[in-house]
């Protein structure tokens, strides 16, 4: 397997086809990935049930092209925050609706938020709201111009070597 995937305990390569498979199309039936990976039903279902309880799949959800909503506006966030707050600050720029990502990073920025907004209103008043917090000491905002790729997904089968 590959160097990522060796630090994960006890999956296999049939559970790794799993996971393949659920990326591709979590909407595919059991029945259809057991006749594609040859095995049986239920040994698809135990072993999606087993990544589950693991917390290896957290849930199924749909990919939203939020563009097609009107969220075609991205702002990339760098924020540098008093030491004592980072995680106060970080908890609170996950409860803002239009956050998709938080990242602790290190170098110049102690956080690095991802944003979508539908116009520069939003986003103004978005990022003078997080740069008025009492702890946040800067903000550097960059504005997305082309989304060359954009996922949560790594491809596994890479890893694999298939």
């Amino acid at each position: 397997m590959g160097e990522k995937l060796d630090k994960v305990d006890k999956l296999d390569e049939l559970d790794i086809k799993i996971l393949v498979e659920l990326q591709e199309d979590a909407r595919k039936s059991l029945r259809e990935m057991a006749e594609k990976l040859g095995v049986a039903e239920a040994t698809v279902y135990n072993r999606i049930n087993k990544m589950r309880k693991a917390g290896i799949i957290q849930k199924f959800i749909p990919v939203i092209d939020y563009s097609r909503l009107g969220y075609d506006l991205i702002a990339v966030i760098g924020i540098t925050a008093e030491g004592g707050h980072l995680i106060e600050i970080e908890e609170h720029l996950a409860e803002e609706p239009n956050v998709t990502a938080v990242y602790d990073v290190t170098g110049e920025f102690d956080v690095i938020t991802v944003a979508k907004f539908k116009d520069r209103q939003s986003l103004n008043a978005f990022v003078k709201r997080i740069a008025s917090l009492e702890h946040v000491k800067k903000t550097y905002t960059m504005l997305v111009l082309n989304v060359v790729k954009e996922t949560h997904a790594i491809d596994l089968e890479k890893l694999l070597g298939d």
